[in-house]
């Protein structure tokens, strides 16, 4: 089941339990004058992700929908979600519109942002962090600076059915999904964005999957990632890959 809940002024967590996957996984709407959608969820999520919608606002109201990587989790719903609300357009990192977004024939409705660009809603304002290879070469994050609220992707993820909000050390239990999914190459380029979300001294970190995390409990996860290893290790997805594959990565 798919539910819905406001965790700081207009911001609403969208969830989906998935017991095959282990995880939730979670979407973020806006609820400003120009409605925006952070993630889509996977094509067949779409129906739910858009009736959760519907308990706020109507969909077709949809101005943006942001994706913060190329994948099927974060943008799979996307050509619906802009077949139904016309004036939407999706933003994305440039490398990301330019890469995919423009050879899929979206050209004409995505706009490309850069490190520092920032994007207006009315009483929210998104400011866009380039993040490449914080798992993917196009990752970004995005800053919404009225409520503090980072939304970090896949960074901070939490395995499990977690509530909307959590203030509890779960930064063991996300270094064991990383371990075994295989979704970040090497830790130095998640280390070295570390500093900068810190310096950012967010309220709400708002997980892709899992719980949003309360701002003064993020400082485990953060020391967590700086201290252990996470990256790639011959697993992906829990699956033990050949060791000459292995080797190679661990070669470079």
């Amino acid at each position: 089941m798919t539910q819905i809940d406001e965790i700081a002024r207009g911001i609403h967590r969208i969830s989906t339990w998935s017991p095959q996957a282990g995880i939730t996984y979670n979407q973020f709407l806006i609820d400003d004058e120009l409605p925006t959608l952070i993630h889509t969820g996977t094509f067949g999520q779409y129906d739910g992700v858009r009736d959760a919608i519907r308990r706020v606002l109507d969909p077709a109201r949809l101005a943006h929908i942001v994706l913060l990587h190329w994948e099927g989790d974060e943008n799979g719903g996307m050509e619906r979600f802009l077949a139904q609300a016309p004036q939407a357009r999706l933003v994305g990192s440039e490398l990301s519109i330019t890469l995919n977004a423009r050879a899929f024939g979206l050209g004409d409705r995505a706009a490309g942002v850069r490190d520092g660009e920032a994007l207006d809603l009315g009483r929210h304002r998104l400011r866009f962090l380039e993040t490449p290879h914080v798992h993917h070469w196009d990752s970004m994050m995005v800053f919404e600076e009225e409520s503090r609220s980072l939304f970090p992707s896949d960074l901070y993820l939490q395995p499990g059915e977690q509530p909307p909000v959590t203030t509890e050390n779960l930064s063991s239990e996300m270094l064991a999904a990383y371990r075994s999914a295989g979704i970040f190459a090497h830790e130095q380029p998640v280390r070295d964005v570390l500093p900068r979300l810190e310096q950012l001294r967010p309220d709400w970190i708002h997980a892709m999957h899992g719980a949003t995390i309360a701002g003064d409990a993020l400082a485990p996860y953060t020391e967590a990632l700086r201290k252990h290893e996470f990256a790639y290790r011959g697993t992906l997805l829990g699956r033990a890959v050949s060791e000459t594959a292995h080797a190679a990565v661990q070669s470079d």
